[in-house]
């Protein structure tokens, strides 16, 4: 993510040093010809995110948050499904997962486009605050189909959130075991919903937006071009790869987009493991190293003094399988996490820290 973007958190706005946090993600699905597919993000953000692996099991009771900021005054609910995902900074919530149908997906920074409705007082007890779309949709829902009947019937609300200093602004991506993608907005408090066919999704401007600008690269392809004659003269190119290039190659939400949805389209059809494989090898492509971005405090879009962008930690699920894998900044050894009949039938959460 470059500084012109003004990029910042998508699901913590906290106050740090008085200046704002910049991110950036980048996710995508890969489907397999054996009927599995293969979910994948990056998280950026300015600080350490000190995130873990939560999982939440079938059968827990949250509170919805109203238009009050009150936990409980809002839509509250019991739990359907078990999750594996990811939180940041303890918070009970996730900011990335997977249920135990199948259904995957994340939240990612939107702090440009996203608004959400305006529910009135008697309509507070049927709404939830902005970060607690994806929880939401996890716990309560299998499959796309289900979450586009369900959304339209209730509301999310702008409420600030105490800790994080005011509204989390985003949208979110989601992936079932049917090879249906979504993409879920709220642009000027309305509800929109888009079928994503390539699976892509990175940050700002709305999703609409990115889906035109694809047209706008139709000349790129996996396939080397031939050698161009003119006047009985062949010029060649300097090696393999021509078919890609002007491939954008920025930290910009919008090359990110392109950049994904070309690799995605241009990835052969292959079985789920293979897939699983294939997804670490594209995701690499979005690995920000730590110094690519530096953010200036003084910018307004830093961490703090001598505060630096990077790819904390990146997410491969199997939605065949039901595994998480992640790995993170400090150990690019992956953790795996399955679900349990332990995990799916406690009481409580259980939270696992990232390897070290």
């Amino acid at each position: 993510m470059a500084k012109g973007m003004h990029i910042k958190i998508w699901f913590v706005l906290i106050s740090f040093l008085g200046a704002s946090i910049a991110q950036a993600c980048t996710s995508i699905v890969l489907n397999s010809t054996d009927r599995g597919r293969v979910y994948a993000r990056t998280m950026e953000f300015g600080i350490p995110l000190k995130s873990a692996v939560l999982i939440t099991p079938r059968g827990y009771a949250f509170q919805g948050v109203g238009i009050d900021g009150v936990p409980g005054s809002g839509k509250n609910w019991t739990s359907k499904y078990a999750v594996i995902g990811a939180n940041a900074f303890s918070l009970p919530i996730f900011v990335d997962g997977m249920n135990e149908a199948g259904l995957a997906g994340g939240l990612l920074n939107a702090p440009n486009t996203a608004q959400y409705q305006n529910p009135t007082q008697a309509e507070s007890a049927n709404s939830i605050a902005s970060q607690q779309l994806l929880i939401y949709a996890l716990t309560n829902f299998a499959s796309i189909a289900e979450v586009k009947e369900a959304l339209p019937k209730m509301f999310v609300n702008s409420s600030p959130l105490k800790e994080w200093g005011g509204v989390a602004k985003s949208r979110m991506t989601l992936h079932d075991t049917s090879g249906a993608s979504l993409v879920v907005e709220y642009l000027d408090g309305k509800l929109v919903m888009t079928d994503n066919v390539i699976g892509t999704m990175t940050n700002d401007p709305a999703f609409s937006w990115h889906l035109q600008n694809i047209g706008n690269y139709a000349n790129l392809s996996g396939t080397d071009k031939k050698p161009m004659t003119f006047n009985g003269q062949k010029f060649m190119a300097a090696s393999s790869g021509n078919g890609l290039h002007g491939l954008p190659g920025s930290f910009l939400s919008p090359d990110r987009f392109i950049r994904a949805s070309t690799l995605v389209m241009n990835t052969p059809p292959a079985t789920t493991d293979i897939q699983e494989r294939r997804a670490w090898h594209i995701m690499n492509n979005f690995d920000i190293p730590f110094g690519a971005i530096h953010l200036d405090s003084s910018s307004g879009y830093g961490g703090g003094v001598n505060s630096y962008e990077y790819t904390e930690w990146t997410v491969v699920a199997n939605l065949k399988t039901k595994t998480y894998n992640i790995r993170s900044f400090e150990n690019p050894g992956v953790l795996t996490i399955g679900f349990t009949e332990a995990d799916m039938n406690s009481k409580n959460p259980r939270s696992i820290p990232l390897l070290k």
